[in-house]
């Protein structure tokens, strides 16, 4: 029997067969590396991980879509680094899990928004973003500046993460409830918020 390219094609169980290698073969390749490489797996110099207002403010942000329109990948081109800051680096994510890269950019990226605009204007963005930015889409979230956290909730999600690797102390676990009593929602993503980007600071 000729073995030929014609003959793996009217062949599907065996076309499929040799497509998963293939797949697998590349997918390997390009991943496995990924693991060995320092810059991808180790933290960049001061990156901490969350603490736990900042856990509860990435809660809130996913929660409600803000990665929908909003990225925090900052590509290494002239055109964003000018705009945003330094381009993002595979270190400053060793935290984040799910990282929220993407390119969707309705709104900017925020990336490095950390430590860019004070408490009061995150709260007034957040409460009616056209009070700050007239020509602003974004639509507002009134709300989070009266819903409370739960203070018990975040020393099981430290514990958890500490679990994966997080180096969260006991103090830091134990210290969670006091540090979200009747903090609100919105006082967390803010928290959230101004952590963003700063252990590497934009080149202005």
């Amino acid at each position: 029997m000729k073995f030929s390219h014609e003959w793996i094609e009217k062949n599907p169980w065996l076309l499929l067969v040799m497509v998963v290698l293939v797949v697998s073969v590349g997918g390997l390749v390009e991943i496995v590396p990924l693991f060995f490489q320092k810059s991808t797996t180790e933290p960049v110099a001061g990156l901490k991980p969350y603490s736990a207002l900042q856990l509860a403010g990435r809660d809130v942000y996913v929660r409600e879509g803000c990665y929908n329109c909003h990225s925090q990948m900052i590509r290494p081109f002239r055109a964003e680094t000018e705009r945003y800051g330094h381009y993002s680096v595979a270190g400053e994510f060793v935290y984040d899990r799910p990282f929220q890269w993407g390119s969707k950019r309705t709104g900017p990226d925020l990336a490095r928004v950390g430590g860019r605009y004070s408490d009061e204007w995150h709260r007034v963005h957040l409460n009616n973003p056209r009070d700050v930015v007239p020509e602003s889409n974004m639509p507002g979230y009134p709300w989070l500046a009266t819903a409370k956290l739960n203070p018990l909730e975040g020393a099981s999600k430290m514990r958890a993460l500490k679990k994966l690797g997080h180096p969260y102390t006991e103090e830091e676990i134990g210290q969670a409830a006091q540090t979200l009593a009747d903090k609100t929602e919105q006082d967390a993503l803010i928290a959230y918020l101004q952590g963003m980007g700063t252990q590497i600071k934009a080149k202005r």
